[in-house]
């Protein structure tokens, strides 16, 4: 579909050869722009006729039904649109305005709207009395002929051709695929054991809860902060109670929806009304219930509070408007925002102090000078010069 942002509208329509007509809507962002935005797109099989072709619209296939809305309006209603496809090749719709004096004589018309029915051949003409609605309209007009079962448009010879040939050959595959399938169920029947297959087990889909806060500081950082953006905060007791856990799961499922579609949503969160820490922000927003659902935006500095059932539907609803910048938003009361507090991500150790002791003992030994050395020490073997050889004179 080609979406970048949500919340998008996307016209759907179908084609003439079978691919759907895909068209971005531009308009504006209300239940009656978008309402007419679609009625526009509508295929119109309504046939305007006016005093020129009324003799040549009589006349042609005077043997089928045909039904005419005499009206004031210039523009054709979604509803007659409707009718027009439901009725598609089997009761002709028109529509005449009331400026077209000849046919509005011709049929004696005195007030708008009024809707005619002719049955075809030589049956007079058949007013309708009812209310200008749908089924009622519907029902007056089945006495010419059954709506269609789909309100698609008929298909055309070629197309029915075609889907005669292919019915052919499928019975021709059918017939030689069921010849084979005997025979290998035959042979299979004859190979096959008396041990029945395992059933499958049914994969089961945790939907995860929602994380709860019980610190003062973490919900300052997540949602009350000047740059937090919007959150949703289910004030619940600790203890839950059925209507805590009906209000929880529905936020649950929500943010799994989202998530398993891979779609942006703010944050829910949990927080405990019995909690000292979070009481404060619970009575500064005038909270009494047991179980409460707000929604807050730090940055903006506004609040929303749900009032519902907490089932899935009116707190998805409840959502939707939020993020359509729909309903009444109040401003958050003064000092509740406060400023984010740096998380670190592991706590500071103290510095560990190593000692380190060193301890040098150096000894010096003195040896107290001897009277032999005056007289001349005797020098240790290394210093002492090798003796020459006495030789002694022949």
């Amino acid at each position: 579909m080609g979406v970048k942002g949500f919340p998008t509208v996307k016209v759907v329509r179908p084609g003439k050869k079978g691919k759907p007509i895909v068209e971005d809507y531009n308009g504006p962002r209300t239940a009656k722009g978008i309402v007419d935005a679609v009625v526009e797109k509508i295929n119109n099989h309504v046939k305007r006729v006016t005093d020129k072709d009324i003799d040549s619209f009589l006349s042609t296939k005077n043997e089928t039904a045909k039904a005419i809305l005499f009206t004031e309006k210039g523009t054709t209603s979604a509803l007659l649109k409707s009718i027009a496809i439901d009725f598609l090749d089997v009761i002709t719709i028109a529509q005449i305005r009331d400026k077209e004096t000849k046919a509005n004589e011709l049929f004696g018309i005195k007030s708008y709207p009024t809707l005619v029915l002719l049955p075809g051949g030589d049956k007079e003409s058949i007013v309708y009395d009812g209310e200008m609605k749908k089924d009622a309209m519907v029902k007056f007009l089945s006495q010419a002929g059954e709506p269609n079962p789909d309100p698609a448009p008929a298909k055309g010879k070629s197309e029915k051709k075609s889907e005669k040939k292919s019915e052919k050959k499928d019975k021709k595959a059918s017939s030689k695929s069921s010849e084979s399938s005997s025979e290998r169920s035959s042979t299979e029947s004859a190979e096959s054991t008396d041990v029945p297959p395992a059933a499958e087990k049914p994969v089961e889909v945790v939907v995860p809860p929602i994380p709860a806060i019980t610190e003062a500081d973490k919900l300052t950082n997540e949602c009350l902060n000047r740059k937090a953006h919007t959150c949703v905060l289910a004030f619940v007791p600790s203890a839950h109670g059925d209507t805590a856990e009906k209000a929880l799961t529905s936020l649950a499922e929500l943010a799994f929806k989202h998530a398993q579609a891979k779609r942006h949503i703010f944050p829910f969160f949990e927080v405990h009304t019995d909690n000292e820490v979070t009481t404060s922000v619970f009575k500064s927003l005038g909270l009494s219930g047991d179980v409460e659902i707000v929604a807050v935006n730090g940055k903006r500095g506004w609040w929303r509070h749900y009032e519902g059932d907490f089932s899935l539907e009116s707190v998805e609803s409840w959502i939707d408007a939020i993020r359509l910048s729909e309903g009444e938003k109040k401003k958050l009361p003064e000092g509740l925002i406060g400023e984010a507090v740096e998380e670190t991500t592991a706590e500071k150790k103290p510095a560990e102090t190593v000692e380190v002791k060193v301890e040098e003992s150096v000894e010096v030994e003195v040896e107290p000078e001897s009277e032999t050395e005056t007289k001349g020490a005797e020098p240790t073997p290394e210093a002492t010069p090798a003796e020459k050889p006495k030789h002694e004179e022949l």
